[in-house]
């Protein structure tokens, strides 16, 4: 990080959420740096993907402001809402293609449901962002058809079609092998460093996250650990280091040392 601190894109402040009586966490308070990589790691059911849901408006919280480039999306109305989700990529844990679909289907189908595009417009823009993830003469291909890591790339490139300021990505490394998992790791941040976008990992990939982030934020029961990779590596918090210094062929959250909230999901 630079040492002039940058600004604030995405925060949660005093966030309480639940599902029915389960407590997913309470008062939570956190942020996320303007053109900065994030990285939030914790247990399963600590609540990470949950905070990636709220910041998309896609579940309210109980109690608390969620601010998203300025603006508190809980007290905005519907249609003021898609308009601040317009600012906002997604790329699923599991890509969330439409097997239906073509490749290019899958990415235009979000320039022609949300825009004034013509075809051949729809088809520079697709053309454009599969280029942008390294791939080529796939268009007429069904999801089924491609790779694990292709799967992923298509779905990244569909989460950048409408050049979002901020990219959320749930566990973007999940059932990938080494390799594949270093080129998506290389893709995110090389979409980050050209076009300047915002973007929060959640994550269980420790190398990946120690190599990409800028910031890296831990959920713990009490709250959440916020620093950069180097301060969180110097961090005295036992259960950080637990997270940091786990076995790379397992997820860090199954670790027994480290205890994590009660939720849904992870």
């Amino acid at each position: 990080m630079s040492e002039t601190a940058p600004a604030q894109h995405l925060c949660l402040d005093s966030v309480t959420m639940a599902f029915g009586r389960r407590t997913v966490f309470e008062r939570l308070s956190c942020c996320f740096p303007k053109g900065e990589i994030s990285v939030l790691l914790g247990g399963s059911g600590s609540g990470k993907s949950t905070i990636l849901r709220l910041i998309g408006g896609l579940v309210h919280p109980i109690d608390g402001r969620i601010l998203v480039d300025g603006e508190d999306i809980t007290k905005l109305a519907n249609r003021d809402l898609a308009k601040v989700r317009h600012k906002i990529g997604m790329l699923f844990q599991g890509g969330a293609l439409l097997d239906s679909l073509t490749v290019f289907e899958n990415l235009a189908l979000p320039l022609r449901e949300h825009t004034d595009l013509d075809d051949g417009a729809i088809h520079r823009e697709v053309d454009d962002r599969l280029a942008s993830v390294g791939l080529h003469d796939i268009d007429d291909l069904l999801p089924n058809q491609l790779s694990g890591g292709m799967r992923k790339r298509v779905a990244l490139a569909r989460a950048i079609i409408r050049k979002p300021l901020i990219l959320l990505c749930d566990e973007p490394f999940s059932g990938l092998d080494p390799i594949s998992t270093r080129q998506v790791e290389d893709l995110l941040v090389d979409i980050n460093r050209r076009r300047g976008i915002t973007i929060v990992v959640v994550s269980h990939h420790v190398a990946s996250t120690m190599r990409m982030a800028e910031q890296v934020s831990i959920v713990l029961p009490e709250g959440i650990r916020t620093g950069t990779p180097e301060e969180m590596e110097r961090h005295e918090d036992p259960r950080i280091q637990a997270f940091l210094t786990a076995d790379q062929d397992r997820p860090a959250g199954s670790l027994e040392e480290v205890e994590v909230l009660p939720g849904l999901g992870s």
